[in-house]
């Protein structure tokens, strides 16, 4: 069947649920759930899934994940998975706009399944998966999912987040983030001050260090920590005190030569004061984004030809995602996309623009676009293995 033919399908596949799909947004924007409780979001988008016609494991692997496949079986090839993220931030609900990344999700899952029935075979043995989630605001879901083999038959993943730009290949950080406890020894601070071992100066000394280290950062390094306990009261010398780091960098490989060198402050600060140092790095660190070049085209290709005006920055303000992992383990894309305003992510403006009317069309045709990028590894048989190999490619030059 034509690609023409089939893009009309694809396109019309989505615009046929539109409402609904508004509505889902809708339930999740208006019912915020904290990473791993997203009970009501699970429900919601696996009923809608299942109504639809696809084929839904609810609590997948975990109890609030879910994995909503339509094709052949698990052996298809291409094997697209379209993720949907859901949970939400503490205070400021959906201020990341995970209602509408789900909403994406599950549209654009829509659009490849109306082709995929349509195709009358020509397309081969192919499958489309939904894929929910949840915790990517700081549980790291997907490194749960991935630890559970799930990407295993998987041969791309691609989602799009909501930002007030549009972006192609948009850089996120590799993250680690670090727990410090400082011990010292209490004592009256004016009566027998000699007595102590002050953990607050060793605390404050690791701060300073580590802001003098920061002219020997790279551009795109990035470190930022708060200290969480100073101490009891100022007649007390602190014998504990509590530090929390992001140590952030373009790539795995990067942010472990950071996260050496801030370890050695850590280290030297304990010293220097004859303070104790207890410190630990999260076992979830979330890698950087490695988005397939190829990929990458053929969603420009699509977002172009759809009227988006995609931004050339190269260095883009960006954050952090558990999707930095799944690229590393399968190729994938996470574009950027505008829903019409100008507030910044994890603000309570962009938490009012996520649940916005105005944001559906752009959520909409972002959809599209996801789609008809999987439609085109879908007909042309010679994309997979030249994704792959870039893939393997990419690995090997960040590892």
């Amino acid at each position: 069947m034509e690609f023409a033919k089939l893009k009309d399908v694809t396109e019309k596949g989505i615009e046929k649920y539109a409402e609904k799909l508004n509505s889902l947004s809708q339930t999740i924007w208006s019912n915020p759930e904290l990473n791993y409780e997203e009970h009501s979001a699970h429900a919601a988008l696996t009923d809608f899934l299942e109504k639809a016609g696809f084929n839904v494991e609810r609590n997948f692997k975990l109890k609030t994940a879910f994995r909503a496949t339509f094709g052949d079986d698990d052996s298809s090839k291409p094997h697209v998975v379209v993720i949907c993220e859901y949970d939400a931030l503490p205070e400021i609900g959906h201020a990341c706009g995970h209602n509408l990344i789900a909403e994406c999700g599950v549209a654009a899952g829509l659009g490849i399944k109306a082709a995929i029935e349509v195709s009358d075979k020509s397309l081969g043995k192919v499958c489309v998966t939904v894929l929910g989630t949840p915790a990517e605001e700081g549980g790291g879901g997907k490194i749960d999912l991935i630890n559970a083999h799930v990407f295993d038959d998987v041969d791309l993943a691609m989602m799009s987040h909501p930002t007030p730009f549009d972006h192609s290949h948009p850089p996120t950080l590799s993250i680690a983030q670090c727990n410090v406890k400082f011990h010292g020894k209490a004592s009256h601070a004016a009566g027998f001050p000699w007595e102590g071992i002050n953990a607050l100066d060793a605390a404050v000394l690791c701060y300073q260090s580590i802001s003098c280290l920061r002219q020997q950062f790279k551009p795109k390094w990035r470190v930022h920590g708060v200290i969480k306990n100073g101490g009891a009261k100022p007649n007390i010398i602190p014998d504990l005190t509590e530090l929390e780091y992001y140590i952030r960098a373009p790539n795995d490989k990067e942010l472990k030569i950071l996260m050496d060198k801030v370890s050695n402050c850590f280290e030297s600060a304990a010293a220097s004061t004859g303070c104790t140092v207890d410190w630990k790095f999260i076992d979830k660190s979330y890698s950087g984004l490695i988005s397939n070049k190829t990929l990458v085209k053929l969603f420009e290709k699509h977002a172009i030809a759809a009227g988006i005006n995609l931004s050339d920055d190269p260095d883009p303000p960006t954050g952090s995602t558990d999707m930095g992992n799944v690229s590393y383990v399968v190729p994938s894309i996470q574009p950027f996309y505008s829903i019409g305003g100008k507030a910044a992510n994890h603000t309570r403006d962009f938490a009012t623009e996520s649940g916005s009317p105005t944001a559906q069309s752009y959520t909409l045709k972002q959809a599209k676009v996801l789609a008809l990028t999987a439609l085109d590894v879908y007909t042309n048989p010679d994309l997979l293995p030249k994704i792959k190999q870039e893939f393997q490619t990419d690995l090997k030059n960040l590892t």
